[in-house]
């Protein structure tokens, strides 16, 4: 443990060391493996396995397994593996994360260690930033795996659970995360063990892990279906807050992006609706309508947080400047944004299932990852994944220079100078790459270039169809690129002729990000393999980054600023102020994500009792299900006797007790009150049991029938799998609410998981409960009445 903690710290000077031993001994197995046939080669992979199976480990075979795979790469795609590669290659193998630079072929790395593990036989998984690179690395870098006898899959939105099947049983599975996620979540609700698709989580390797693991887990997985809400107050909502006004209806905090009603904005909204206070317990879902209209008002900007794409609303991945197919926002918020749109609303999702993008991850045994902007957060990566970071060299000394950023004191001054550098670079023929933060700012911006006569190529998430032949033009002479964060990660800008003489690609980035690490990967995309480039930043106080920051530090800053005559900032110093700006976003959303990890350990530890509840379940067959039915009817006439029969006789309700487990036994209601009112505890649940004893035997009889078992296995999985998601419901609540604590003396984190474990254990009580009497009223003791079995229960007040 300390050595791993000192990796955190240091350069990792000791790890390179042995692994460029480790390096030299592949390299000496090189000249050996040339001269084995390709069947010879193939059959490397059944010794491996062999020798697994017979007691070695997959640390014992690394050096031949590593100098296998580097011999097939040559031998499929005429690829051979530099010794840097297979420094990287260690790295991932041992479970940490390898920082190398953009062009150094992070995709190739990854056949090592992927092949290594997957000899096992337990399924590696390879998680890409997106579903076209998914797709592009399983076709091109899967020929090697499967060239040396191993089966690789595709792991895609759009396939069918027994596609994805097929996928995870493949040795090597390529696929996103959120994708891996949500295949996890789906598998925890399925009604038969044949329907999962997963099979564990043993070894994974994250490329653009930062972008995975940090950008992406600021949002949770989740898994929602549609509820009955209906759509009419969501355009009702749209409609009155369109003619709010800021600062008199609503106030607006851009650092935080946090919106909130003003007296007058809440005293507008009571008329309308004809109601005393807004904020009384009975509108709650009212005053959550008027709140998320007024967040898709004001704080939600289209073409920046989302498009409008054939009458959908798509969400924008900030980070990447990708569309995330198939997500939506929730808690009514996408309904909000589609009614100020103007848009056919959509049924509001309902929870179903969730979990954070760290604790998915934190299931596998082992976990890895690439990126070539890791070391800005690898605190972050030891404290929340227990993943060093260790820093590879480059294998040809990186040429690009990265030009100081000139700050702007106006977007129209940054604009002029940005389209006159195009102008003076372009004439010469040098291809330019400029890098947005937003659709709406390369759109804004490819207007000026137009009416430059600049001619230009748009890659976002509008044009993502035509990406790869974008991306292919990029380095050819006299190009001229406006893209967003899609051109910042998994694809390199080959130089076409004669570029390299003229200087090569220049990046210009228009803004600076939130995070310093996409800033990194803008820069990263000139120079690649030792070619020359340059970048530099060109940024103005009107850009977005400064609307998240502290308005009155950010006046106070603007009001020292001495310029030159085309409004350029000279004075004070601009870099230490931008630096200080992205450093403070950068510690918001660490706070964030903090946040929001803290509160779901507690869920997650949830998860971790109810899923297993589940597969047991799904396990039981015939009898084995009826003696766990009796458990779970145990466990709750048990714990309702503990409810209503305290030690303190004072707070003991007998007729409480009757009433909840007359639902069980009837007989109960037969009970005479003078006789049981004077008996001791032990006595009472002497009696009590007495009557369990012969409900036991009535339910022993049924277990012989196949069909009673397999409609018990239904019910008992719906009934977790409701009350479940009516946990999950409560603790969004109580999530919500939790941001309030911070204004009491105690700690809310611990407020919290005091109050989400009094929930968790009200839920299996509740789950107990209500398996237990439905399968009385339904199979024991069905109803004669016309009301459902449900209508029955909720008589009682269980429902």
């Amino acid at each position: 443990m300390i050595s791993k903690v000192r990796k955190v710290f240091d350069d990792s000077a000791k790890d390179l060391k042995r692994f460029t031993k480790m390096a030299n001994k592949v390299n000496k197995l090189e000249a050996e493996f040339e001269k084995l046939s390709d069947e010879d080669l193939r059959q490397m992979t059944f010794s491996f396995k062999e020798r697994l199976q017979n007691g070695e480990t997959v640390s014992d075979i690394t050096i031949e397994a590593f100098a296998v795979v580097r011999e097939a790469a040559k031998r499929v795609l005429g690829l051979r593996h530099y010794d840097v590669q297979l420094i990287g290659g260690f790295v991932l193998h041992e479970g940490s994360i390898a920082q190398m630079q953009t062009g150094e072929g992070k995709t190739l790395v990854a056949t090592l260690p992927s092949y290594l593990h997957a000899l096992e036989g337990k399924g590696v998984h390879i998680i890409t930033a997106n579903e076209y690179l998914a797709a592009r690395d399983k076709e091109q870098m899967g020929k090697i795996h499967e060239f040396l006898g191993l089966t690789v899959g595709l792991n895609i939105s759009e396939i069918k659970p027994d596609e994805k099947k097929i996928a995870y049983a493949a040795d090597i599975t390529y696929g996103t995360g959120t994708e891996f996620g949500f295949d996890y979540l789906r598998d925890n609700m399925v009604r038969a063990k044949q329907d999962k698709v997963q099979r564990g989580h043993y070894y994974s390797i994250v490329d653009e892990v930062d972008s995975t693991l940090i950008d992406e887990a600021r949002t949770p997985l989740i898994i929602a279906d549609k509820s009955s809400k209906g759509a009419e107050l969501s355009e009702i909502t749209a409609y009155l807050v369109k003619s709010f006004k800021a600062d008199e209806d609503y106030e607006l905090f851009q650092e935080s992006k946090q919106v909130n009603l003003t007296d007058q904005g809440a005293s507008k909204i009571e008329a309308a609706f004809g109601i005393d206070n807004l904020y009384n317990e009975e509108y709650q879902v009212l005053l959550q309508n008027v709140m998320q209209a007024l967040r898709a008002q004001t704080v939600m900007i289209r073409d920046v947080d989302y498009i409008v794409k054939e009458g959908k609303v798509l969400i924008i991945d900030k980070f990447t400047g990708r569309v995330m197919e198939g997500r939506t926002f929730s808690d009514g918020l996408h309904q909000a944004i589609e009614a100020k749109e103007g848009l056919v609303i959509t049924e509001e999702n309902e929870t179903q299932a969730t979990i954070t993008i760290q604790n998915y991850f934190r299931m596998y045994k082992t976990l890895s990852g690439m990126t070539g902007s890791a070391t800005p957060s690898k605190q972050e990566f030891y404290d929340t994944y227990r993943l060093p970071v260790i820093t590879v060299p480059t294998n040809r000394p990186v040429q690009r220079i990265d030009l100081e950023d000139l700050v702007f004191y106006d977007y129209e001054s940054k604009v002029r100078y940005i389209v006159s550098e195009v102008k003076r670079l372009h004439e010469i023929g040098r291809p330019i790459l400029l890098g947005t933060t937003s659709i709406e700012q390369s759109e804004k911006l490819s207007g000026y270039l137009t009416k430059s006569h600049i001619k230009h190529q748009i890659l976002n998430a509008k044009t993502s169809e035509d990406e790869a032949r974008i991306i292919s033009m990029a380095g050819q002479k006299g190009q001229v690129m406006l893209a967003t964060n899609m051109a910042g990660r998994g694809t390199d800008i080959l130089l076409g002729e004669g570029v390299r003489e003229i200087g090569g690609l220049h990046i210009i980035g228009t803004e600076r990000h939130e995070s310093g690490r996409i800033d990194m990967q803008l820069r990263g995309r000139a120079g690649r393999q030792g070619d020359p480039g340059s970048s530099q930043f060109i940024i103005s106080l009107d850009d977005d980054l400064f609307t998240y920051y502290d308005e009155e530090d950010f006046e106070r800053f603007k009001k020292k600023v001495k310029k030159n005559e085309v409004e350029m900032i000279i004075s004070p110093n601009p870099l230490k102020f931008v630096a200080k700006v992205q450093e403070t976003i950068e510690s918001n959303h660490f706070s964030a994500r903090n946040h929001l990890l803290k509160l779901d350990n507690s869920i997650d530890q949830q998860n971790k009792i109810i899923y297993p509840m589940r597969d047991r379940l799904l396990e039981l067959e015939g009898t084995d299900l009826f003696a766990e039915l009796l458990v779970y009817m145990d466990n709750y006439v048990n714990r309702t006797i503990d409810i209503y029969l305290p030690d303190n006789k004072e707070n003991r309700d007998i007729k409480g007790m009757i009433k909840q487990l007359s639902l069980l036994f009837s007989s109960l209601n037969d009970w005479d009150d003078k006789d049981i009112l004077d008996l001791e505890r032990e006595e009472l649940s002497a009696r009590v049991n007495t009557e369990f004893e012969e409900l036991k035997k009535r339910i022993l009889e049924l277990q012989e029938d196949e069909n009673m078992a397999s409609e018990l296995k239904d019910l008992m999985l719906q009934q977790i799998d409701r009350n479940w998601i009516e946990h999950l419901d409560a603790m969004t609540e109580l999530k919500e609410g939790s941001g309030l604590r911070g204004y009491s003396q105690e700690d809310p984190y611990r407020i919290f998981e005091f109050e989400a474990l009094e929930g968790f254990n009200q839920l299996l009580y509740d789950i107990q409960s209500r398996i237990s009497i439905l399968f009385v009223e339904n199979f024991i003791n069905p109803p004669e009445l016309d009301t459902t079995i449900e209508e029955e229960i909720s008589n009682h007040g269980l429902i």
